[in-house]
């Protein structure tokens, strides 16, 4: 868990570095490994003025606007503190050395859930695999069996997801004039808990401070993904509003075909409600399904 959120919060804070904390160290803090450790740069909350600085949406399209890194290929840094190596690169994609692909050089949480992140050159594919079908394993292996939620989720993967998602669709208008979409790094569990105002007090010798504070977030379950999956935890618990929102697609348009977003931000939220029921039960198997009845009914072969 740990050498993950390393990686995440070091993804994020390489790109936008005023955004997130930088990671510094972690590892375990005894012999027998049964705790371990992260050590981050000081993170100030409160006390500062929302009408200074730069706001969640402005960061955060900054980040969403930047391509993800290429698939790494080579063998990495060991974290300092004696850590694990902070990426794992027998995991990395299975595509050219320079191409950028969807995933995450080693395995995150989010809650308790451990993510492989196995790297994929399709978007679709990825959110299929890494995503949905791996929460409906974890799921089973928590709560038992549940033929109606299997069948759910599979007719989603495989009617849901091409039609919304599929490569040579999302990204392009109805006349098919686009370019398709990129993967970036995302915080991917940015719930209203995960960020706030303050200041990051950095460890570089050549930071000053100017006193202000400004939007920052934090514990973080980062991949590459299409930017729009950061929002589908957004909306399902609520708390960024149109003060968010509009800034926000004024930078990052939403993705071709705009007509399709709000029906793929539920399929993204679909994933969080899933989690949710792996991790706490039945309580939030009923918005899952509900999620999943609306799309197949809209999109699904036999529609």
């Amino acid at each position: 868990m740990m050498r993950g959120e390393y990686a995440g919060l070091n993804a994020i804070s390489s790109l936008c570095p005023d955004l997130c904390p930088r990671a510094l160290a972690w590892g375990p803090i005894d012999d027998r490994k049964r705790q371990w450790f992260l050590a981050t740069e000081f993170l100030q909350m409160g006390g500062y003025s929302r009408s200074e600085g730069t706001s969640l949406a402005e960061r955060l399209a900054k980040l969403h606007s930047t391509p993800a890194p290429p698939a790494p290929r080579h063998t990495g840094a060991r974290a300092p503190g004696g850590g694990e190596t902070v990426v794992n690169f027998a995991e990395a994609g299975d595509g050219p050395e320079d191409e950028r692909q969807y995933g995450f050089p080693v395995p995150t949480y989010c809650g308790d859930t451990r993510q492989p992140n196995e790297f994929r050159r399709s978007w679709a594919d990825f959110f299929s695999d890494q995503r949905l079908m791996m929460i409906l394993k974890e799921s089973e292996s928590r709560n038992g069996k549940d033929a109606a939620l299997r069948e759910a989720v599979e007719r989603t993967v495989e009617e849901v997801v091409p039609r919304l998602l599929g490569d040579d669709h999302l990204g392009y208008d109805k006349d098919g004039n686009g370019d398709g979409i990129f993967p970036v790094v995302i915080h991917g569990d940015l719930w209203a808990g995960n960020a706030s105002w303050g200041k990051i007090l950095r460890t570089r010798e050549d930071y000053e401070d100017d006193g202000k504070g400004c939007a920052v977030v934090y514990d973080c379950s980062a991949c590459y993904a299409h930017n729009e999956f950061e929002l589908g935890i957004m909306k399902m618990f609520g708390g960024f509003g149109k003060s968010f929102y509009e800034p926000y697609h004024k930078i990052v348009p939403k993705t071709e075909p705009v007509e399709e977003y709000d029906d793929r931000i539920l399929l993204y939220e679909l994933y969080h409600r899933l989690n949710h029921h792996a991790i706490f039960g039945a309580g939030y198997r009923s918005g899952a399904m509900s999620a999943m009845k609306t799309l197949i009914k809209k999109y699904g072969s036999g529609k």
